[in-house]
């Protein structure tokens, strides 16, 4: 009996040491430069860094250890990776065509964190409002996935993982300028947001909303608006039955970058709870590209960096 009670307890242990969790304050412990300026998601073992084009695995020193430089099963339609996350051994991976300020061909790629490749893909759902994906994050205890959008920063929209079907938004109340990640533990949700301005060194921020109670919304008949001809046009259709609504509050001013840039993704640590976020620096972003770098400055090129923040409460 006692070897019983003393597996249980080593196996809770695990459970309680493999959980991510929020803290409420943080010490930057180290920078390490990465090759990737989207996304970042960690196991126990390894971050997995998503560039606009590309994945890469890092050991936690900072080394690479493997990349997969042509991800995108259909580049035709896809060009774009944004924030990623890890469930089950699985990278899950927004991708778009994203070209100045507009996302299209919208899902949910999912690669096996041993070998970066391709397995499946989530699909999509138009009717949700949704027209970017940013940022992909995991709710590991509903089982759920949830999506952001840079251009309409609005709402960020939930996918049941058990079905794969469109599940309900949570309208963003005040709204994060520009979201760029998310990730979720403990019932809430972070969110990146590029909402300072590197010209003017104005750092970005990081938002915090309590998700612990995400009621179904789905879909019903209703009417589709476009705009054709510059024209607005109704057609019937499936639309968002509803919406959820999500109190958001800063949690942090990214004050101590190296320098204002563009923020990205985001996530914690498994192993340490240490927060780990994207931070690109060094160019001129216009519409969520960048336009060249800062000459004056003495910057060549872009510089991506992971910042690590060590929890202290």
């Amino acid at each position: 009996m006692r070897k019983i009670f003393l597996l249980l307890a080593g196996v809770f242990i695990g459970i309680a040491a493999s959980a991510q969790h929020i803290g409420t304050a943080y010490r930057l412990k180290k920078v390490i430069p990465v090759s990737g300026r989207q996304g970042i998601a960690i196991d126990k073992d390894y971050y997995y860094v998503s560039d606009t084009k590309a994945l890469y695995k890092y050991d936690k020193a900072g080394n690479v250890v493997m990349k997969n430089l042509q991800p995108f099963q259909h580049p035709e339609i896809a060009n774009h990776f944004g924030d990623i996350d890890i469930f089950n051994g699985e990278l899950y991976c927004g991708i778009e065509k994203f070209e100045y300020g507009r996302g299209q061909n919208i899902a949910v790629s999912v690669y096996d964190t041993k070998t970066l490749k391709w397995k499946r893909d989530m699909n999509w759902e138009p009717a949700s409002g949704q027209v970017e994906v940013s940022g992909i994050a995991i709710d590991r205890e509903k089982n759920m996935v949830w999506m952001s959008d840079w251009v309409d920063s609005r709402y960020v929209y939930c996918y049941s993982l058990e079905t794969g079907k469109y599940y309900t938004k949570m309208q963003c109340r005040p709204a994060p300028y520009w979201c760029q990640g998310i990730f979720i533990a403990d019932g809430k949700m972070l969110f990146t947001a590029d909402d300072g301005e590197a010209t003017y060194q104005i750092a970005d921020n990081i938002y915090i909303a309590d998700i612990s109670a995400v009621p179904f919304t789905g879909l019903k008949d209703g009417e589709q608006f476009s705009v054709v001809d510059n024209k607005p046009v109704k057609t019937p259709g499936k639309v968002a039955a509803g919406a959820m609504a999500g109190r958001l509050t800063l949690f942090r001013e990214m004050s101590d970058f190296r320098r204002a840039g563009e923020i990205e993704g985001l996530s914690i640590d498994p192993a340490n709870d240490d927060l780990v976020v994207l931070n690109n620096r060094g160019t001129q972003i216009l519409l969520g590209m960048s336009q060249g770098p800062f000459t004056d400055e003495g910057y060549t090129q872009e510089i991506h960096e992971l910042y690590i923040y060590e929890k202290i409460k």
